[in-house]
């Protein structure tokens, strides 16, 4: 379990200093895009008040609301579950970075009533309109993670 703590507060201590840096720090609040190595690395700010992609986001106050509930809910029942059982250290790693990521996000939107995505990655010829951040990458790693390293035929 101390490894899923390390983890997770490692993953939620980056997403925030990176929030703050390029959003507050390098201005991208006002400027709204930076090209870092285009097109493949752009920061373009969006202030998601929604889930992935921006969805449920049409009643801003109450998704707000409901999606830190939920972003707690998963995080404690990830915990929880990690420490009733015997895991590999994969599934640590991964349930750490699972709920870095959502407490990130979810301190976001207690402070800025939104989350701040501003990486853009683009590659090919494919212009990807959207935005992400840390805490994102986190989630998804952490969550493949635990579908991959985690049943019964992968305790240690």
């Amino acid at each position: 379990m101390r490894r899923l703590g390390i983890v997770a507060a490692l993953v939620f201590l980056l997403d925030q200093a990176s929030k703050v840096f390029v959003v507050f720090h390098m201005g991208l609040a006002l400027d709204q895009r930076i090209d870092v190595w285009p097109p493949y690395l752009t920061f373009r700010m969006a202030w998601n008040q929604g889930v992935n992609f921006g969805l449920f986001a049409h009643d801003a106050d109450l998704a707000r609301w409901l999606l830190i509930g939920v972003s707690l809910a998963i995080s404690a029942g990830v915990a929880i579950w990690m420490a009733r059982g015997r895991h590999r250290p994969a599934a640590l790693v991964s349930a750490g970075l699972l709920i870095g990521g959502a407490l990130g996000n979810a301190l976001d939107r207690v402070l800025y009533g939104a989350v701040a995505d501003f990486l853009n990655m683009s590659c090919c010829g494919i212009d990807n309109p959207y935005a992400f951040n840390v805490a994102d990458v986190a989630i998804f790693a952490g969550a493949l993670g635990l579908v991959l390293y985690t049943g019964k035929d992968k305790t240690p």
